[in-house]
């Protein structure tokens, strides 16, 4: 559906980055119609030799004759960064947004009556192709626009569609979701090296022990505390470390994290509060 097109990348981080190799390697579109805008000239230069792509540090001039746009850029640039494409942007341009908090009504307030735009939420796993993102259409977007925005976003990962009222949860859940989980394994790396462990086995055992788990968890044949039940037995070791988990509250800690992270969500978008459609 990118065959051809022109497309514009404002923002070249790592998650630009991730999404530029994904649809370039999955064969989406081809490297000379792709143009990067980037004020970091060391990235621009990254980006070019790895991937062959145009790069400029004009954001105007990537996006002049793109059919379609992603704004990978920081929330509290967003505003200066439509202002500046206002005027360059092609009406019919696709534009998709990843950045945290930024509502699709921002967007089309800036960029005119009647633009196209689908708000994302990727999270950092999408680098090596294991992304999760959720997708929510903005009020002028197409059947097709919301597909497309799909077909991207799965060549790194999977992709959902939710309403926009819950992108503030994706973004604590989601978004936020790597971070947790990187804590979780450096704890457990460090009591497996409290325990004997050297360092390179402690981190290999539980990272992949997180992995085979979410593995099993995504293969949706039985719900999460089923499989927790199939590794517990009565009197048994995971029995007793989970007692431990229990007692220090992991599970209402996760759930405050997920909250707070939400909240925070909704700050950046500048709303006072977060939607949470059932109270806690």
């Amino acid at each position: 559906m990118l065959k051809g097109r022109k497309v514009g990348v404002i923002g070249g981080g790592k998650m630009g980055g991730a999404l530029i190799a994904g649809i370039i390697s999955r064969g989406m579109v081809g490297a000379a119609d792709l143009t990067v805008a980037d004020k970091d000239e060391k990235r621009r230069e990254e980006l070019a030799k790895a991937y062959g792509v145009r790069v400029t540090a004009d954001n105007r001039d990537a996006v002049r004759g793109a059919e379609l746009v992603i704004l990978s850029v920081k929330p509290q640039n967003m505003a200066d960064v439509l202002s500046e494409l206002a005027a360059e942007a092609v009406p019919a341009a696709l534009f998709i947004s990843i950045a945290a908090g930024i509502e699709t009504a921002f967007i089309e307030e800036r960029l005119g009556a009647g633009v196209r735009v689908v708000r994302v939420m990727p999270n950092l796993p999408a680098l090596i192709g294991e992304g999760a993102a959720a997708l929510a259409p903005g009020a002028f977007s197409t059947d097709a626009d919301r597909e497309l925005t799909r077909q991207i976003f799965t060549a790194v990962g999977i992709a959902v569609e939710v309403k926009e009222t819950l992108m503030d949860a994706v973004t604590g859940l989601s978004g936020s979701g790597p971070g947790y989980a990187f804590l979780i394994i450096e704890a457990l790396v460090d009591a497996g090296v409290r325990m004997g462990l050297t360092g390179d086995v402690a981190l290999k055992l539980s990272a992949q022990s997180l992995l085979g788990a979410a593995r099993l968890c995504l293969r949706g044949e039985k719900p999460p505390a089923e499989l927790r039940d199939m590794v517990t037995s009565p009197g048994g070791t995971t029995l007793a470390g989970l007692k431990v988990l229990e007692e220090g509250r992991l599970r209402a800690t996760l759930i405050a994290a997920v909250e707070a992270a939400t909240r925070r969500s909704a700050e950046l978008g500048g709303r006072k509060q977060a939607v949470f459609p059932v109270a806690f």
